[in-house]
């Protein structure tokens, strides 16, 4: 309660992990945002159509860009600490592909360098981990991997250099304004981002859109200071961003921890289905009192992590969804019922279809099909 009330006259928001933001429409205020609208973009995805994406920074020229058929870029990078993917970030790797498919030009970056400076993982250990697990999950989860170009951070010295130029433009006051502290690490980390952010412009000047958690707004909100000082030399377009909500845990905590127990977490891969399953009858749900109150009020489902595991990952029909959500709120179904009607079959075959696609990428990956950038 006191963390709370400490954090009540000013959101801090902390891409490494420290800080919980609840309030997403104070946030948008306070970081000059907008409130996304899916219609503004053609055929948005699931998560656009859903409500995961809940704010944006200057999309309307990535709009425009798909509109007009005019070039622009997506990016998203891989931090190749863990040898499992968050869950939150299969809403991330889908809004890539969703740009992808409109034509933009994609880059994921392998982010070695900053996972060893704030994370102690070696070079080396990084670069196997992201070919090894992270490229071909990417790819499984839907990314293309013939129109999606990687790259090392610790390979790609035009990152290296505009992450140089980028430490000129901010001062010591605003970078601890913009991230809260000071720290070395954190430091190097930041600068090479705003590098990886507008390193796809070097070759082409066009706008460019990164799909992050909140928890990265940081980052977004020092690239487009650099990218606005450097606009004389540069002419660089200020990225756009479109932010995606957190991913609750199991236990209906706000944030699902990447360093939180096994048991309150569902990632990328579940290996063990039963376990799943185990995981999915154990999670919070909306249910009443009794079974009685249920049957004659329904279930408060906007409470049930299932239902927001199923609307944002593993139910893709939005009729079937629709069906779920009808269900609970009428008493037809109990929770139980609902867990074994939806969550764990939906689950179980969106795991199933990763594992598929997964031992497919690799095999492309140990051929040598995917396209590595300078």
């Amino acid at each position: 309660m006191k963390e709370r009330e400490k954090m009540s006259d000013k959101i801090i928001v902390d891409p490494w992990g420290k800080e919980l933001v609840e309030d997403y429409s104070r946030l948008i205020k306070e970081f000059g945002m907008k409130e996304f609208d899916a219609k503004m973009l053609p055929n948005p995805n699931l998560q656009m159509r859903r409500g995961v994406n809940f704010g944006g920074t200057d999309l309307e020229q990535i709009a425009s860009a798909i509109q007009n058929k005019k070039p622009f870029y997506a990016l998203s990078g891989i931090m190749p600490s863990s040898e499992k993917i968050h869950l939150g970030t299969e809403t991330v790797i889908q809004n890539i592909k969703y740009f992808q498919e409109q034509g933009a030009k994609t880059f994921v970056l392998i982010a070695d360098v900053e996972s060893q400076a704030t994370r102690g993982i070696p070079i080396e250990e990084g670069k196997k981990r992201a070919l090894e697990f992270h490229i071909p999950a990417y790819i499984a989860l839907g990314l293309d991997p013939n129109k999606t170009n990687f790259y090392l951070q610790s390979e790609n010295k035009k990152v290296s250099n505009l992450a140089v130029i980028a430490s000129q433009k901010i001062t010591e006051n605003e970078f601890r304004a913009i991230y809260g502290s000071l720290h070395p690490s954190k430091i190097m980390s930041a600068f090479t981002q705003v590098g990886d952010i507008l390193y796809p412009q070097l070759e082409e000047r066009m706008p460019g859109v990164i799909p992050v958690g909140i928890d990265q707004a940081p980052h977004i909100r020092m690239v487009r200071d650099v990218a606005r000082r450097l606009k004389a030399n540069y002419e660089f377009f200020l990225p756009s961003a479109l932010y995606n909500k957190y991913t609750s845990a199991l236990d209906g905590s706000f944030k699902m921890s990447k360093s939180g127990e096994e048991k309150a977490k569902i990632e990328i891969p579940e290996k063990d289905l039963n376990l799943l399953a185990k995981k999915i009858n154990k999670a919070l749900t909306g249910g009443r009192v009794t079974i009685e109150e249920q049957r004659t009020k329904g279930g408060e489902i906007t409470k049930c992590v299932v239902y927001e595991y199923c609307k944002n990952h593993f139910i893709k029909d939005d009729k079937i969804l629709k069906q779920m959500f009808e269900e609970c709120i009428s008493g037809k179904n109990l929770c139980k019922e609902c867990k074994a009607k939806y969550g764990i079959p939906y689950a179980t075959k969106f795991y199933e279809d990763f594992n598929e696609k997964f031992i497919k990428a690799k095999k492309q990956i140990n051929l040598g099909k995917i396209n590595f950038v300078e």
